[in-house]
């Protein structure tokens, strides 16, 4: 009898902020059971079709530099290996923050996966909730007011206007 394992993706997108950060451990503390690795809930002996795996994905995306501030600064155009060295750090960065929340998951006893990829957030976050399947999408909130959302935008407020999944977004308190 062949088992038919069920995919259910949850991808937590995060980045440098304090937010970001407040709303892994709350999907840490909260949602442990729903993202471990693996379940077998619902699944008897009698029947393994039921199983089904469960997958969490660390997301971070790498904002496109703007760079004509280099430009600008020496006169001409910046040279590309300047331009290379500081898109270098940036995914260094965005490495370091995968594999802090990595550990942080596995104290935890969750496994996950990390992505990061080179784009606006807030775009990329939703393709790749589409392109993974993703079931739920969980994000913090920064907390800016009305003035600033208007002039710098909100990645959770256009995820959970975008995204083709539930969007959870878990606000800091106090």
């Amino acid at each position: 009898m062949a088992t038919d394992k069920k995919k259910k993706r949850v991808m937590i997108a995060i980045d440098e902020s304090e937010c970001s950060h407040h709303a892994l451990e709350w999907a840490l503390d909260n949602l442990r059971e729903s993202i471990s690795s693996s379940s077998t809930a619902g699944a008897t002996s009698a029947a393994p079709e039921a199983e089904e795996e469960r997958l969490l994905t660390i997301y971070t995306a790498q904002p496109l530099t703007n760079l004509s501030y280099l430009t600008a600064s020496s006169y001409g155009s910046a040279s590309p290996e300047f331009i290379r060295s500081l898109q270098e750090q940036q995914q260094k960065v965005s490495l370091a923050l995968l594999e802090q929340a990595k550990e942080m998951c596995a104290r935890q006893g969750v496994v996950a996966e990390t992505i990061t990829e080179v784009g606006d957030p807030k775009e990329t976050i939703c393709e790749t909730v589409d392109r993974l399947k993703v079931n739920l999408l969980i994000m913090g909130n920064h907390g800016r007011g009305a003035i600033q959302r208007a002039f710098l935008g909100s990645v959770s407020n256009y995820c959970v206007n975008n995204a083709k999944c539930p969007v959870l977004v878990v606000k800091k308190t106090g």
